[in-house]
């Protein structure tokens, strides 16, 4: 960026602009920013955590689970726990809320987690898909609490293999609530062990465990091709009641290592099914439609990449490409997620191919950890949870294929939310600094208009003047023009 870069904030009346913002943004989106008055109702008679004396469900409540998400976080999914297996494997059990205990089919609930078919990330607020008492509370997998769960259990090799697994239904306690910057940061030596980490008896080396089994996994999933990508997220930084910067953090070891268990987990899930001959919804990302743009970048950078998609050749040039030039690396990744296109929900039905995941280069992948915050992952867990005890599946092959489609479509409104409020919070913050360069980076090209991203803060704007000879991944300087807060304009003029 050029020029001196004044404080930046945005007072307490912008916070609540940004949340009117959002709210109009949900509405015009087909997403409803409130729960209806059943669905209060309903909430208000539930008063205690799902019970169930099934016989089946297993007693796993003395083993060391955590959790691991941010900071923030009380809607907990999902819970971990490691044990040594035969020949130097690694049991890997993963925990996962079971939301559908409480939240029964069609219930006034339901519906509304049926209709925003996922919870919604805004700088100025969060749209929960479940009523907070809940995913917070009676359906979160929070410290300290007995809870149901799905358990998915698999055994990973010493090489990072997936070998026998396993889903049943079980309950257990989280012994551990932590989160990614503070375990990261220890896993990585920068820090000591977070309080909860040294305050529980042989936690430490059991995420010591956890940690290198993900880096097991992970590498071979990348052995495979699963591309190495690196894009930061924008998140608001608030005090005091205003908006005071939007700030970005790459991604750590603690992440990686729940990334990489849920990825294992969500094959598991998907095969699970279809060994059971039953029709699934799989999450999708289909091979590069514009693969000849992500040569020509490669090109550019002095590489070569075969003309036809290959995720092998694509992630081998993005780990040189990451190892000789890091700090640039997440401006490269982010043009080739925008070139990779959007992920999609599908029916699987069985013996039927499915596209497959090109990003994670896996075929069978569905969403299941999350069903407090995805409406898939709930619907996946009542697949699941019926061929548990060999009842009918409570949805049809066409009801399911109705579902994919409308869960596609709303999780795409909820990012164009997300996106929205997004710039219009960096509009906010950016309204004092019209006439400013910035370096900037070329995130989109098509006839509908090309987009920049300017670095600090991050933010995405239009360019509306020197477009000529511009496409992903180019980088100029961008000079500001003009904000608008309540659209989520930010324009820019190219300067060179």
């Amino acid at each position: 960026m050029t020029g001196i870069m004044p404080p930046m904030t945005a007072d307490h009346g912008g916070l609540e602009q940004l949340r009117g913002i959002a709210r109009q943004v949900m509405l015009e989106r087909g997403l409803q920013p409130d729960f209806p008055p059943e669905a209060h109702a309903q909430a208000d008679t539930l008063t205690r955590a799902a019970v169930d004396s099934d016989p089946r469900i297993r007693d796993l409540r003395g083993l060391p689970w955590a959790s691991i998400d941010n900071d923030d976080s009380r809607d907990l999914d999902q819970l971990s726990v490691t044990q040594p297996a035969s020949s130097g494997a690694t049991r890997v059990l993963v925990a996962v809320a079971d939301v559908d205990a409480l939240v029964k089919p069609g219930s006034a609930i339901d519906q509304h987690a049926h209709l925003n078919t996922t919870s919604v990330y805004t700088t100025a607020q969060i749209f929960p898909m479940l009523p907070e008492k809940l995913s917070t509370d009676l359906t979160s997998l929070g410290e300290g609490v007995e809870r149901l769960a799905l358990v998915v259990d698999m055994t990973v090799s010493s090489g990072g293999a997936l070998g026998d697994s396993d889903i049943y239904r079980a309950l257990v306690v989280n012994r551990a609530k932590l989160a990614y910057r503070s375990v990261g940061a220890w896993l990585a030596g920068t820090a000591p062990a977070p309080p909860r980490v040294a305050a529980v008896a042989g936690m430490d080396e059991q995420l010591r465990i956890q940690d290198a089994v993900a880096q097991q996994l992970k590498h071979v999933r990348h052995e495979c091709g699963a591309l190495t990508l690196e894009t930061l997220e924008a998140r608001p930084v608030i005090a005091d009641g205003e908006l005071r910067d939007l700030t970005t953090e790459p991604k750590n070891r603690a992440e990686e290592l729940i990334e990489d268990f849920m990825i294992a987990a969500n094959e598991v899930v998907a095969r699970f099914l279809a060994a059971r001959q039953l029709p699934s919804l799989r999450r999708v990302v289909r091979t590069p439609k514009r693969w000849d743009r992500i040569v020509a970048l490669a090109a550019n950078l002095g590489e070569r990449l075969p003309q036809t998609p290959d995720a092998r050749s694509l992630n081998a040039f993005l780990a040189k490409r990451r190892a000789a030039d890091p700090d640039r690396f997440p401006d490269l990744s982010l043009s080739v997620v925008k070139l990779l296109g959007s992920g999609e929900y599908v029916l699987e039905l069985p013996g039927a191919d499915s596209p497959g995941h090109f990003g994670l280069a896996v075929r069978d992948y569905a969403h299941s950890t999350a069903p407090n915050r995805r409406f898939p992952d709930l619907i996946t867990q009542r697949l699941l949870k019926a061929a548990l005890v060999g009842t009918p599946q409570p949805y049809d092959p066409s009801a399911l294929a109705a579902l994919a489609a409308h869960c596609t479509q709303q999780e795409d409104n909820a990012a164009k939310v997300e996106r929205q409020v997004g710039k219009s919070a960096a509009a906010l913050l950016l309204a004092p600094r019209v006439g400013q360069r910035f370096e900037a980076i070329v995130t989109g090209a098509s006839d509908q208009g090309t987009w920049v991203r300017i670095f600090r803060p991050p933010a995405e704007g239009k360019l509306v003047r020197g477009i000529e000879g511009l496409d992903v991944g180019d980088r100029l300087t961008a000079q500001l023009v003009h904000t608008d807060v309540q659209r989520g304009f930010i324009d820019f003029a190219r300067v060179r």
